[in-house]
């Protein structure tokens, strides 16, 4: 196959964000007397929006769609404010842009994060590169593992959905690029695991970013 596009989640995949995400989350749940998590609990927390984030770290007896949506709001002020304090590019990552854009492909991204810290995170730790679209979690478009948000971008570009490759660390990744008629590759530097990588629909799995350009012709 000729991919003519490459589609990224962005937490876990091209950004470790999990530390300025655990930060922000710990200090709502502080904040208000509930008990805090680690940074490796977090990890598996995230994917799914913050919402369900919340969801899973509140306590279940205090949890209620009030108190959520009330953390989701505090969450957001905060981390508005603090997503570029411990947050890096993924190792290789770098290297990986640099040759899909020599090679021409289209680049796009695709993150369950609400849409403008979504664009906030790329404006800073991805301004070298120019990805032809970026889009967060936004009322007019379902999260992931919906397929909407990931055609709406195969139809911005005019690619097939089946030109693309879908590159994410988790099981709502794979569910999606399966959903929406992409090739779903895995990565191993992300918050999940080989396991559910391939139980998700993960064709292929990565252990670095490099290793992506074995699926694309020269």
């Amino acid at each position: 196959m000729e991919y003519k596009a490459v589609l990224f989640d962005l937490d876990g995949t091209l950004i470790d964000t999990a530390n300025d995400i655990g930060d922000a989350a710990n200090r709502v749940l502080s904040n208000r007397g509930f008990q805090t998590h680690s940074i490796s609990t977090y990890r598996l927390f995230i994917g799914e929006g913050v919402k369900i984030l919340f969801t899973r770290a509140l306590p279940e007896e205090s949890r209620n769609q009030d108190l959520i949506n009330a953390c989701l709001k505090e969450f957001i002020e905060d981390y508005r404010c603090n997503y570029n304090v411990k947050t890096k590019l993924y190792d290789g990552v770098p290297e990986l842009l640099d040759i899909l854009k020599l090679r021409g492909l289209k680049l796009a991204i695709l993150s369950n994060k609400p849409d403008l810290i979504t664009k906030d995170c790329v404006a800073f730790f991805l301004s070298e590169w120019d990805f032809d679209v970026v889009l967060g979690q936004h009322d007019s478009i379902p999260r992931k593992p919906d397929p909407q948000g990931a055609l709406e971008i195969a139809e911005r570009l005019a690619i097939v959905p089946s030109n693309f490759i879908y590159l994410g660390d988790t099981a709502i990744d794979m569910k999606t690029a399966v959903s929406a008629g992409m090739f779903p590759v895995g990565v191993l530097w992300g918050f999940r695991s080989l396991e559910e990588l391939k139980e998700n629909g993960a064709r292929v799995v990565i252990d670095e970013p490099m290793q992506l350009m074995d699926f694309i012709k020269t």
